[in-house]
């Protein structure tokens, strides 16, 4: 083979090589470029993604501040419930106090009072009557001298007035006989 012969060899050996190399080069360009336009993409697409998980986030955000606010707002009812339930049994013992003590009043007042009939007014009446018993305060016939028919109006008034009062309770009970004794003799509730 002729010198000649030999670059041209040697010339298309070059050129085949370059040739390879470009290609070579070219195809990693293009891979390259491919995976540059890939990761492009993929960060379009996160940044996309980004936007809606923030999004989500802000929402997740948002409803966790009304969560928290609705459990201030249910813990400041608890405790407005709460404190109204204590007001409640405070004002529920003071007016057990109050009507304790009005009816303690009552029973003091209906004590002193002559015109009213206690229990230890009508002991001591039944006492002062069996007295007059024994000291004779009899008539001819042996019959007491009372008129027995008023003795017994005040009593049968008396009865009839606990049976209507038998649901009421003690206080009421006073209150309606200290009315009862403070009305003129003969009249009859309404």
């Amino acid at each position: 083979m002729s010198t000649a012969a030999w670059i041209v060899v040697a010339i298309v050996v070059v050129v085949v090589v370059a040739a390879v190399i470009a290609a070579v080069m070219l195809g990693g360009s293009r891979r390259t470029q491919a995976r540059r336009q890939q990761a492009e993409e993929l960060r379009e697409q996160a940044r996309s993604a980004d936007v809606t998980v923030q999004r989500r986030e802000a929402e997740a955000a948002e409803a966790q501040a009304r969560a928290r606010a609705a459990q201030a707002e249910a813990d400041a009812r608890a405790a407005q419930a709460s404190q109204l339930e204590a007001d409640a049994r405070q004002r529920s013992e003071r007016a057990r106090s109050s009507r304790g003590e009005l009816d303690e009043q009552l029973r003091h007042a209906d004590e002193i009072d002559p015109d009213v009939a206690t229990d230890a007014s009508v002991d001591a009446d039944d006492r002062a009557m069996a007295d007059a018993e024994d000291m004779g305060d009899r008539d001819e016939s042996g019959l007491h001298r009372a008129d027995a028919s008023s003795a017994d109006e005040p009593a049968a008034e008396q009865d009839r007035l606990d049976d209507e009062h038998v649901d009421l309770t003690e206080g009421e009970r006073l209150e309606a006989a200290h009315t009862r004794r403070n009305r003129p003799f003969g009249t009859t509730s309404s």
